[in-house]
This record gives structure tokens, C-alpha cells and sequence, in this order.
């Protein structure tokens, strides 16, 4: 799912992305700013939130948008494995009105979790979701997008050593990668607490699932979004959902 960028042309930067109250440098990131990224961003869970972090941050764009939304007293650790990704999400970071907040740690998960002695109410992750040999235009893309740098066995586990009794962990996924994870999430001791499934346009089915699971049984709160009405225009669900983000034209 390809980003648009509804923003005001002069405050446009060729290296990057500008949001209402930061901006996001990716020049230097495999993964660029996207609509999952966004969606994640802007759609995970925060309310009672005290401790968050992000898995795989890329750029810092997910850490950013929690910290925009969540109150002062919430801390946030972001962990990335490629070195040239983590310097520029902590770069965003420092350049941003959340960097006493936000602390970026360039390290394998793995590694880091076996590590941490922190637990967190809110976990999120934009996981690499093809299987090896899936090519696309760089190498660094495909090693970004690739479950060979962090299956999702291994995801799951991580965060399951990280997570509160109470908390929430989120990913944001295809469509098909997303029904592939519920089972083995399930089968880990996961409970699916949100669904949301996310389609392109008001008349196609879904092809994003953002999912909620806790340590913890409960509801599971079943929503959906079409980020464009059928005219191509945007919904105003997707409109509500950004706003407070993106500058629209």
C-alpha cells in the first residue's frame, strides 16, 4: 500500500516526510514512510499506556506518533537492528519535541529482550512479513521485508518476555501474513484482543490487518477501515483517524 503525501507543498522535504508537528528524515532507511507505518501510528492502543515500545523502528515514524499521542510521563524505547536505520531514527528523534522521551537502541531484539529488565503496556511492531528470496528493488528492502531478519515465531516470543500481564501487543500486517500470525500467536499463550481490518477502497476487501493480542483473555474488539470511499476520495473514518498528523492539501 503505496503513501500518498497530503501535505503542503512548500513544506515538503526531498529526504523525508513532514507531519503537523514533526518530521521524519528515511533517506537512509530501507523502509520508507508508509501507510502501515501510519495506520499502526495512529490506530495502536495508548490509553493507561505507561511504558511503550516499538520493535523494528525504522525511521523512529511509529515511536514519534505514540509519543505525540501519549502524555509526558510515558517513556519509550525503539530497538533497531540496521545501523544506518537506527542513526537516522535517532536523528528524527533528537530533532523532535519528544527526545527526552523516545530512546533509540541499535540491537538485535533478540539480544535485547534476553537483556531488558523493563516490561511494557504497549508493545508495537511493523515486522518484516515475505519469506526469503521474495526480491524487491534493493537489497536492503528485501532484508528489511524479509522474515529471515525476525521470523515471527521469534516476534512473538520476544514480546512475549517484554510484555505486562495487562498489556497489549500490536502488529500491523498484510492481509494474509496477519491471518498466518492469529494461530500462532494462539498457540503461544497470545490472546486476540483487536482486529482491524483495513482495505484501500470502501468496495474491496481488506488487504491490511492491524492485530491486538494480550497475555491476558478478554474481548476481542473487531473494527474496520476503508482509507478510501469508492469515488477515491478519503473516507472520513481514515480522515478522523490521521488528522491530527498529516497536512492535507
Amino acid at each position: 500500500m503505496s503513501q500518498d503525501q497530503p501535505q503542503t507543498r512548500a513544506m515538503l522535504r526531498k529526504d523525508g516526510f513532514t507531519f503537523k508537528q514533526f518530521f521524519v528524515a528515511h533517506d537512509r532507511c530501507a523502509m520508507k514512510v508508509g501507510t502501515d507505518g501510519v495506520l499502526l501510528g495512529a490506530w495502536a492502543p495508548v490509553a493507561g499506556a505507561r511504558r511503550i515500545l516499538d520493535i523494528g523502528c525504522g525511521s523512529g515514524l511509529i515511536a514519534l506518533m505514540l509519543a505525540q499521542r501519549t502524555p509526558q510521563q510515558v517513556m519509550l524505547d525503539a530497538v533497531e537492528l540496521e545501523t544506518s536505520a537506527a542513526s537516522q531514527a535517532e536523528e528524527n528523534v533528537q530533532a523532535s519535541p519528544w527526545a527526552d522521551r523516545i530512546t533509540v537502541h541499535q540491537q538485535d531484539i533478540v539480544s535485547w529482550s534476553e537483556q531488558s529488565e523493563k516490561r511494557y503496556s504497549l508493545i508495537v511492531s511493523n515486522p518484516p512479513f515475505f519469506a526469503p528470496g521474495t526480491a524487491s528493488a534493493s537489497a536492503e528492502r528485501d532484508s528489511a521485508r524479509s522474515t529471515t531478519t525476525l521470523d515471527h515465531p521469534t516476534l512473538l516470543r520476544c514480546a512475549a518476555q517484554l510484555i505486562e500481564e495487562e498489556g497489549i501487543f500490536c502488529v500491523v500486517l498484510p492481509e494474509d501474513a496477519g491471518e498466518n500470525l492469529i494461530p500462532l500467536a494462539l498457540a503461544e499463550g497470545w490472546h486476540l484482543r483487536y482486529r482491524y481490518d483495513v482495505a484501500a477502497y470502501a468496495h474491496r476487501p481488506p488487504n491490511r490487518l492491524v492485530l491486538g493480542f494480550s497475555p491476558t483473555a478478554g474481548e476481542t474488539l473487531l473494527e474496520r477501515l476503508a482509507i478510501r470511499d469508492e469515488d477515491k476520495s478519503y473516507s472520513a473514518d481514515w480522515l478522523s483517524l490521521v488528522s491530527d498528523f498529516y497536512l492535507f492539501r
